[in-house]
Parts: structure tokens; sequence; C-alpha cells
């Protein structure tokens, strides 16, 4: 192996890569935009989405009631929704929206309210349609509070205080730390984001390096150059970990000021408390992440490079990295399900294991037994990943493939 050898095709390979419109925008520009597109950008639309909802008035159908005319009108002379007469395919209605939700109220409602006996009404809703669900929302406001109505003027009537039918106070506080809420709310996300620009920053020099030589015929040019194939691949290896890892950092810093910037702009615009957006991430927890980080870059790389050296051409290669990529995300998205924790056994599945154990970094834990035995795990997985790598480079039936 000569560093001297593997340095000069590897500044050969940046400048080249450098010069590819496709590589910087995989490097640079997709990391540094993707997070304040999908945290600035998406909250913002959101809340223009809902606000709109919220302004909206919902119409709604009031069924039955024919004999309990004071409670239907005083729900349609409520403020925020809109009543329509009542027809029998109010559920059609619903459904293709033309209507928000209806309410059903029983026989006998009034009646059944004057002298103190329970009663049922059942309202009809599109579950999971949000303009629906604010009309719902709006009809259960309204019984609601005319059932705190009711049981107030029972007691006043009674000269029973009303702190009898409440007789505990319930209030919750608060014991984690910024830095714990932050884990807890970011803990997944954060390595779910690293793996993906890991994988997207290196794919194209990748392909590029190896199918796109082979494409534009260039690769027979550097292999009869006096360099060793050791020395030519570790040279592209680690141009592509270049990328890969520059990716990953630009990433992170990008999520870093873009939650500094929505944590300003949120307390900014809406004037609430301060803590509660006082969402942070310790530099010392971003460090280690990075750290843990570094053997899946190496893995990522060498197994993109191996595998977009059997392509002949540069479609084909995205065809071979899809189920990497499949395979990639999947473990990461596993690691965001409810109850799946670090453990023995999930602590040697590659990819899920970085993700698990950053999440708790990022949450202020450092189980410091797991993190040794992913990091080795990992750089165990990576280091075969190089050799296959390193071997796929010495066959010529790989490289000269057709």
């Amino acid at each position: 192996m000569s560093w001297p050898n593997i340095g000069t095709v590897y500044a050969k390979e940046l400048r080249d890569s450098l010069r590819d419109r496709r590589t910087l925008v995989s490097m640079i520009v997709i990391p540094v935009l993707i997070m304040p597109l999908l945290t600035i950008g998406l909250g913002v639309l959101s809340v223009a989405l809902f606000g709109k909802a919220m302004l909206e008035t919902p119409t709604v159908m009031i069924l039955g009631g024919e004999d309990s005319p004071q409670v239907v009108a005083a729900l349609r002379d409520r403020a925020g929704v809109r009543v329509v007469p009542a027809q029998r395919d109010f559920a059609a209605q619903i459904l293709d929206r033309r209507i928000r939700a209806a309410v059903d109220i029983p026989r006998g409602f009034d009646a059944a309210l004057a002298h103190g006996e329970p009663a049922t009404v059942r309202i009809y809703m599109f579950a999971g349609e949000l303009r629906s669900g604010l009309g719902a929302d709006r009809l259960q406001e309204f019984f609601r509070d005319l059932r705190d109505r009711t049981v107030r003027d029972r007691l006043a009537s009674r000269q029973i205080p009303e702190a009898l039918v409440e007789p505990i106070q319930i209030e919750q506080t608060n014991v984690a730390s910024a830095e714990r809420i932050g884990g807890t709310l970011l803990g997944g996300l954060v390595p779910y984001f690293l793996v993906l620009f890991c994988v997207t920053g290196a794919m194209i020099p990748a392909i590029d390096l190896t199918a796109g030589e082979k494409e534009r015929g260039t690769i027979e040019t550097i292999l009869c150059s006096p360099v060793a194939r050791a020395d030519l691949v570790l040279s592209k290896f680690f141009m592509v970990l270049t990328a890969s890892l520059f990716a990953a950092a630009l990433s992170m810093l990008s999520m870093v000021l873009t939650l500094a910037v929505a944590r300003t702009l949120a307390a900014h615009v809406t004037q609430a408390d301060a803590s509660l957006f006082q969402v942070q991430i310790s530099t010392g927890a971003i460090a280690m992440v990075f750290v843990m980080v570094v053997p899946l870059a190496v893995f990522f790389s060498a197994a993109l490079l191996a595998l977009a050296l059997f392509a002949k051409s540069y479609k084909e290669a995205q065809s071979y990295l899809a189920p990497l990529l499949a395979m990639a995300f999947l473990p990461a998205v596993i690691s965001l399900l409810p109850g799946v924790e670090l453990n023995g056994v999930l602590s040697l599945v590659p990819v899920l294991n970085t993700s698990l154990v950053s999440k708790e970094m990022i949450a202020g834990n450092y189980p410091w037994g797991y993190i040794v035995l992913i990091f080795v795990s990992s750089c165990v997985y990576a280091g075969c990943a190089l050799r296959a790598a390193v071997w796929l480079f010495q066959r010529e039936e790989v490289l000269f493939r057709t």
C-alpha cells in the first residue's frame, strides 16, 4: 500500500467529483436545504393550512330533536357552526365533504335534562379528515358546555358547592431537562436523517467512480497507471467516504441551525412561554453521534462502491443500489417505532444499533458498554465491506463486465 499514490489518485477523484453537479447536489445542496424545508417549511405550511381550516365555519346537520326545541335553538344560534336541514344521506354527505359532521339528538332530550335523567348524544364524523374533526370538535364543545352548565344549575338549586363534584385538582409538572425533551422529540429523527444523508451523499460519487467511468471508457486508463489495484480502490473509497461524511456533517449543522431558528421564530410568532421551545441537543451528544456514524459511513461507502462496480452503466448501477437503500432505511425506521429499545441483540444489528444508541446519547444517556460494542461491531462490518470492495477490484470479469 502506497499512501502517496493513494493521496494522488484521491486528489484527482476529488477534483473530478467537485466538477460534477450531481455530486455537489447530493453532498451540499440536499443536506443543507432538506432540514429547513422539513421543519420550518412544513411547519409554516401546516400552521397555514390548519389556521385556514380553523377559520372556516363548519357545516353540520342536526338529526332528530323535534321534541327538544331548546337545545336545537341553542345549537342553531351557536357561533362557529352553520346548521343545514337534516337529510337521510348524512353519512354520504360527510364522506363527500359536503357537510363536516352530524349530531343525533335523542328523543326527549330537553325533558331528560329537565328531570335530571341521562341522555346520549351521538356525533357522526369522518375520522382522520381535518375539517370534519374540527366540526365534530365544535359540536362536542357545545354539548360539553351544556353539560357543565346543567350540572352547575342543579348544584345551585340544591345549594351545593361546585367544588363538591371536583374534589381533586390535577397538575402536571415537567421534571425533564431541555436536553431530555429534545432527545425524546428528536432522538429518533436525528439518526434517521444521518443514515439518509450518509447513503445519499455517497451514492452519486460511488456510481460515478465505477459505473460512470465504465460508461465513459476512462476506467481502463486509470487501471493502466503504475498504481496498485488496492491503492486505486482505496482512493476511490476515500472519495466516497468524504462525500458521505461531508453530507452527514452538513445535515447535522443544518439541523442544529434550523432548530435554533425554528425555536426563535416559534417563540416570537406565538409569543408563548419560551420554555416550551427550549428543545436542545448538547454539543457533546452531537459529537458522539457523529463518531458512531463514521463506521456506518465506511460501511455504506464500501458497500455502495462494491455494488456499483458490478454495473455496466449509470442507470444499471442505480437499479443495483436501490435494494441497499431500502436495507439502510428500514432499520432506521424501525428505531423510530415505540417500544424498540437498545439491548444486547439489537446492538449487533447494523444501522439499527447506531440509530438506537444515537437516540440514547441525544437524550443524555451514555450506555458505554453498548457504545463500545456497537462501535466495534460497526467497524467489523465496515472492514468486511471494504475488504469485499478491494477483492472485487482485483477481478477482471467484474471490472470489464459486458
